[in-house]
């Protein structure tokens, strides 16, 4: 009774969603330290827009998003710049639709390099004092990896789009996932722990590190220094794919090459099974031609030496010129006709392994593809249970199943 009491009196006292963030605006707005205030920090990212300059000033513990309207952008004594340190002059705004607030900047004053831009500089001069930035020490990609391995975020989209690249371009390529967090105060860490699992492994040919776009500051990770020498003495080469064009982090630095985005990575990993096979076909058609324009180079010049010794006397010296010329013929013929079985043969021996590993074809020798509700493989029962639903995938459309005892 006791509870139910209290719970008829709730709507008595309680507020809506705008009565809260009214009383919140008007006590920020309104403060006098609120309406004028000066605040030092980093910039740690900053992007134009057509109303004006938004950015985010840190100082390491916290951060605070700011913006300076175009009709104020002018009057500026310093522009924000990511990596600068500026004073700022502002009053703070909350904007009740979203529940956010920031700092609406009036001046913006130089106050000296930024923190986190210096301990960037220092480091990448160490890196470059022990040569772990000279291009001579990056190693070349293995041109046709049979296993590689990806070190990113389970969650991120990144990870989805490397599996999609990977899966058009190279279909039969087995990948080794090593997960890790990309962001936040644990992200160093844990990269430097996925990428020794990988090591430690050590069936990987080649490493994609990667993550998708984002704020400076939420990229902060890739110019630690534990990520950084990781990556450097990694045994394996190690590609990055770190989706930001405009600022290039230290990991990319000392990584042996370096793409803009998740895809890009994944492309410079493996290379296009369409045009490996386009390049097989004009190889095939190269050496046909060229063996056909020796067949007829060779037809020529027997016909031009038959000529000239029909024109001779047949006695016995001629005769035996005429046998020994007939068997180099023969001779010759059999040893094109060899050269264009062979030719045949491993064409044949190639066109055999490429329709092995096209995964239509094994659907349609009456296979299927298993996967559960999370649109993973199931390769054993021992991850099944009674009643789970699975999506089988045929060589023509896919149904679905539900498991109704485990033999």
């Amino acid at each position: 009774m006791a509870f139910e009491s209290a719970t008829n009196k709730l709507p008595d006292i309680a507020i809506t969603v705008s009565e809260l963030t009214e009383y919140l605006r008007m006590a920020m707005e309104e403060h006098p330290k609120l309406r004028s205030c000066w605040v030092v920090g980093e910039v740690s990212s900053a992007n134009r827009h057509p109303k004006g300059l938004f950015f985010t000033l840190q100082d390491g513990a916290a951060s605070i998003k700011c913006v300076v309207w175009n009709s104020q952008l002018s009057k500026l004594v310093e522009t924000p710049q990511p990596g600068e340190q500026v004073i700022v002059l502002g009053s703070i705004r909350l904007y009740q639709q979203r529940g956010e607030y920031n700092l609406n900047v009036w001046q913006a004053l130089p106050g000296g390099q930024g923190l986190q831009a210096l301990r960037y500089q220092q480091l990448k001069s160490r890196l470059q004092q022990e040569g772990l930035l000279d291009l001579t020490r990056k190693r070349s990609l293995p041109l046709h990896p049979k296993i590689i391995a990806v070190v990113t975020s389970p969650t991120a989209a990144a990870w989805g789009d490397i599996q999609k690249t990977l899966k058009k371009r190279y279909p039969g390529l087995k990948v080794l996932f090593s997960p890790a967090v990309v962001q936040g105060d644990l992200a160093p860490q844990s990269i430097v722990t996925a990428i020794g699992r990988v090591e430690n492994d050590g069936r990987a040919e080649v490493v994609i590190l990667s993550r998708g776009g984002g704020a400076v500051e939420e990229l902060a990770c890739f110019n630690d220094e534990r990520v950084v020498r990781a990556v450097a003495n990694c045994p394996i080469p190690v590609v990055t794919g770190i989706g930001h064009d405009r600022d290039e982090s230290l990991t990319d630095l000392v990584a042996d090459t370096a793409a803009h985005t998740p895809t890009a990575a994944a492309e410079l990993v493996v290379p296009s099974f369409s045009h490996l096979y386009d390049e097989h076909q004009q190889r095939f058609q190269t050496l046909y031609q060229a063996i056909c324009d020796t067949i007829v180079n060779s037809q020529n010049q027997l016909e031009i030496m038959g000529n000239r010794l029909r024109r001779v006397r047949l006695d016995r010296q001629v005769e035996q010129e005429l046998e020994r010329f007939s068997w180099m013929r023969q001779r010759l013929l059999q040893g094109i006709n060899q050269e264009l079985q062979q030719a045949n043969q491993h064409l044949e021996l190639l066109q055999e392994k490429l329709v092995t590993l096209d995964p239509e074809a094994v659907l349609k020798r009456g296979y299927a593809v298993v996967r559960n509700q999370n649109g993973e493989i199931v390769r054993s029962r021992g991850k099944l249970n009674v009643g789970d639903e699975l999506l089988l995938k045929l060589s023509e459309g896919e149904i679905k199943v539900e498991v109704k005892e485990l033999a």
